[in-house]
């Protein structure tokens, strides 16, 4: 029950009605106070894996030196790598505030979700947010394999990331690459099997290639994660990162964007 907490946010799917919010604990189980209890667990260590981060003086500097102006909202658009409730805009929304930045972090990562899914939602997301940056982090889904084939062809991956772009033109983007997975723990994984649900790094690897034609600064996870993904970032169905992958995603995109102007 607790990976399904950390991963799941009706939420942020059905919040429009009446009572949803009320009824979470419930859905998962779990009385107000253990609900609370268990969803703080996460943010706790989202704070550890950010002051660990912040140990090292010279990537404090880095923070220090991010291209978000106080006062500005930040919107982390992602799958369930970023909808985690310990991923790396949790540990990043951390990293702001140690340093004392008045940075607003939107977590707008949805489980399971690909480009197409999200695109659909992105107007009224835009609407509402009014991010001034935008962190993608999208397409883990795109290259899900269904059978034979991925379930989003990667020409229309790419022309859905376009569009958003061209949805949210007043605010500046960072592009995030999907992130590579062990094939051979995805091939072993129950739930997946069940599914018939599969990933290739050689599609993921594609999928990064690709978002080099895009507008705006990359953040290469392939690289980052490695390929196969480094056995301690990678979590035990191959797929969901651990916690040090999180904080390895969350250097990566700091590292970037700290180069990047105002």
């Amino acid at each position: 029950m607790t990976m399904w907490l950390q991963y799941t946010h009706l939420e942020k799917l059905y919040g429009y009605l009446p009572g949803m919010t009320d009824a979470l604990p419930a859905i998962f189980g779990l009385t107000a106070e253990e609900y609370a209890a268990e969803r703080a667990k996460f943010d706790a260590n989202a704070a550890g894996a950010a002051a660990e981060l912040l140990a090292d003086p010279d990537f404090a500097k880095l923070v220090d030196t991010l291209p978000f102006r106080d006062g500005e909202t930040v919107v982390a658009v992602g799958d369930s790598i970023t909808d985690d409730l310990q991923s790396w805009a949790e540990i990043l929304r951390h990293l702001l505030r140690l340093r004392q930045r008045q940075i607003k972090i939107v977590n707008g990562g949805l489980s399971a979700h690909t480009t197409t899914m999200i695109l659909r939602r992105w107007p009224a997301t835009v609407a509402a947010t009014k991010p001034d940056w935008v962190l993608c982090a999208l397409g883990g889904n795109d290259v899900t394999r269904i059978g034979a084939d991925p379930q989003v062809d990667l020409a229309d991956s790419i022309a859905n990331l376009r569009r958003m772009r061209a949805m949210a033109t007043t605010s500046r983007w960072l592009w995030m690459t999907p992130v590579p997975v062990r094939e051979e723990r995805v091939a072993q994984y129950p739930p997946f099997r069940f599914g018939g649900s599969s990933w290739r790094n050689t599609d993921i690897q594609a999928f990064a290639e690709a978002m080099r034609d895009l507008d705006g600064p990359l953040v290469d996870l392939v690289a980052a994660i490695g390929v196969p993904a480094d056995p301690d970032l990678q979590g035990e169905d191959g797929v969901h990162v651990t916690l040090a992958g999180q904080a390895a995603i969350a250097r990566a995109v700091v590292t970037t964007l700290s180069s990047t102007e105002r």
